[in-house]
């Protein structure tokens, strides 16, 4: 039984101006930095960091990782999902340039943002990826540091729903907070208190 923390990137400027990242985007600020150093005082007992090897989520789990004394290892198919062209631009500046583009993908009318990749593709990678960390670890407890799509898919993944419907109903995990998620002979749980990712009212 293999005990997965799944910890959202600290903020970045682009978060703090609502653009969409996907694949690209700045480091951390510098409230994302004190993000992640308040998130390393709160994992504890772990034997291993994963991230993806996008920016924002590495450099959290560095500084996460140097509080634990382990090493960072990266793993692709962590990242978040891949936006194309709406990567750097708010919702509205998607809606007006590419005929409501962010409109249709949440609605499900899209699955695919311009240039991009769909979220489905994006679930499976993801999952596959901490289905094999989970099994490497086989009883570990380890801290998977993303973003939020990616942990989205999982919250998808523990309800039984599709991408679309996550797409609509749940709700973005704020910058280093965690969701425990407990993998048992390829059964996924929410672990802890069962607190993860809500429905907006």
């Amino acid at each position: 039984m293999a005990t997965l923390l799944l910890a959202r990137h600290g903020e970045t400027d682009w978060n703090r101006d609502h653009r969409w990242q996907g694949h690209t985007g700045p480091l951390l600020n510098e409230t994302g930095r004190r993000q992640a150093a308040d998130l390393s005082a709160q994992v504890t007992d772990i034997e291993a960091i994963y991230s993806s090897d996008t920016e924002r989520p590495h450099e959290t789990a560095l500084i996460v990782a140097a509080r634990h004394r382990l090493e960072v290892e990266g793993d692709p198919r962590l990242r978040e999902v891949n936006f194309g062209l709406w990567e750097g631009l708010t919702r509205a500046q998607i809606n007006e340039r590419f005929g409501g583009g962010f409109t249709k993908w949440l609605a499900g009318e899209s699955s695919t943002p311009d240039g991009g990749e769909p979220d489905e593709a994006m679930a499976e990678r993801v999952l596959a990826a901490l289905a094999d960390i989970a099994a490497r670890h086989g009883d570990g407890r380890v801290l998977v540091v993303t973003s939020g799509g990616p942990i989205r898919a999982v919250e998808a993944r523990l309800r039984g729903v599709d991408q679309v419907t996550a797409r609509q109903l749940v709700l973005t995990v704020p910058n280093c907070s965690l969701v425990e998620v407990v993998i048992r002979d390829e059964v996924w749980e929410r672990g802890g208190d069962g607190a993860g990712l809500a429905a907006p009212a």
